[in-house]
């Protein structure tokens, strides 16, 4: 019952006062059973954060993918430097001369910009040299580990058309609160209405607004994965034809369940990869397993797994707090 429980909470958290009832009722098991089962996985570390997952461009943050080279006597310190940015929401060392990898994102407020906060990183870092890597297209992006061996090889990845959204005070105000982990109790979003002066109602319908508009991508638990028992993880990158193709070849890959996220990024003369797909999977083998899988169904010229090799930082971006305009301060001369 806890793989199917874990299962549920990655895939679609019930938004209704007492959500774990829900999912016992489904289960055929007791509110407070599933309140144990939930809490012992938590203090396990096996369930990351269970919150609102938000995305960054529709907030207004500028973000990228960055692979800097660090020579291997400088990493130490090069990771403490990347990491003290508050955009930095994971960072991985990786089997590659491009060896640390990076998610950077900057407020909408930003004064430096993406590029010049780059530039700064590397200056501090002693960079040999790095890469930028933005998303050119999104495919897919959504982390479901398979964690009772049941699910289909294969997933229909459903296109969304967002809606517009102005958003007001409320909005912003919602979006501070449900992005921070909740408790595993029976109603854990009760602080939040309680601190905001609403109603369930009234929240559970802020936060539909906010993922009909795209805002939200959804409310979910997120593993984590060597913890939940999925120790290869791995960057697959391909170098596929751009255009119209490209586009279908993205569709492919990002069909394959164990693949949770897949972007077209730019290609550069030092760096001719330009589909990336983030593959799961407990075992070596059967992560080669499986991008073997994806090789016979994308039409590439050559692709490279590219394995973590140490975890340095997987957090989520705090959005709309003063954690930004200090870093920019301390930097910005």
């Amino acid at each position: 019952m806890k793989e199917e429980i874990l299962s549920r909470i990655q895939k679609k958290f019930p938004l209704v006062p007492k959500p774990f009832k829900v999912i016992a009722d489904e289960l055929g098991m007791s509110e407070e059973e599933v309140l144990s089962i939930l809490q012992e996985e938590k203090k396990k570390n096996i369930i990351r954060q269970t919150s609102a997952i938000f995305d960054t461009k529709r907030l207004g943050y500028k973000s990228s993918l960055v692979a800097f080279k660090i020579p291997a006597e400088k990493i130490s310190a090069a990771v403490k430097i990347i990491n003290s940015h508050p955009g930095i929401s994971h960072n991985y060392e990786r089997n590659h001369e491009f060896n640390i990898w990076f998610t950077l994102a900057v407020a909408p407020d930003s004064q430096l910009g993406l590029e010049k906060t780059l530039e700064i990183l590397s200056k501090l870092t002693e960079a040999e040299d790095y890469i930028m890597l933005p998303t050119l297209k999104l495919f897919k992006i959504n982390v479901k580990l398979n964690t009772t061996g049941k699910d289909e090889k294969k997933e229909k990845v459903k296109k969304v058309v967002h809606t517009d959204i102005d958003l007001t005070p409320l909005h912003h105000q919602v979006i501070r609160k449900a992005q921070y982990n909740i408790e595993m109790v029976s109603e854990p979003f009760k602080a939040i209405i309680d601190d905001l002066g609403i109603d369930y109602d009234k929240f559970f319908s802020i936060l539909a607004e906010l993922q009909a508009a795209g805002v939200m991508r959804r409310f979910a638990s997120i593993l984590n994965h060597r913890k939940a028992g999925f120790n290869a993880n791995a960057m697959v990158v391909w170098d596929v034809d751009e255009g119209e193709k490209g586009e279908a070849i993205g569709e492919a890959a990002a069909a394959f369940s164990a693949v949770s996220h897949c972007y077209l990024r730019p290609k550069y003369e030092n760096w001719p990869y330009n589909l990336f797909t983030m593959v799961h999977g407990k075992t070596t083998e059967e992560t080669n397993g499986i991008i073997a899988e994806m090789e016979k169904e994308i039409d590439s010229k050559t692709h490279m797994p590219l394995y973590s090799s140490r975890e340095f930082k997987k957090v989520r971006i705090e959005y709309f707090t003063p954690a930004f305009k200090e870093w920019e301060d301390q930097h910005i001369s």
